[in-house]
């Protein structure tokens, strides 16, 4: 029998390829609302970053999520992604 295949998905900071278990996915919900999904099942625009602390910082430094999004991401999603991958509180 076949093996099961991940699905990939890429990093928004430094554009490589993971599995999709292995990354963190922000979703823009259709009400405007931008949250943190740890299950990869909420529904909503999604975007990826990889777990590495320079993409954490690119992404909060250049603020991708706002061109990602077209729309201003608040700060507290910021934050709350640096809390969740770097372990800072």
């Amino acid at each position: 029998m076949a093996e099961k295949r991940l699905p990939v998905r890429t990093c928004i900071a430094c554009r490589k390829e993971f599995n999709k278990p292995d990354l963190l996915r922000i979703v823009k919900t259709k009400d405007g609302e931008f949250l943190v999904d740890k299950t990869g099942k909420a529904n909503g625009r999604g975007a990826y970053i990889c777990t590495s602390e320079n993409c954490v910082k690119k992404l909060k430094k250049v603020k991708l999520l706002d061109k990602i999004f077209s729309t201003p991401v608040p700060d507290e999603i910021y934050i709350r992604i640096e809390e969740e991958l770097l372990g800072k509180k």
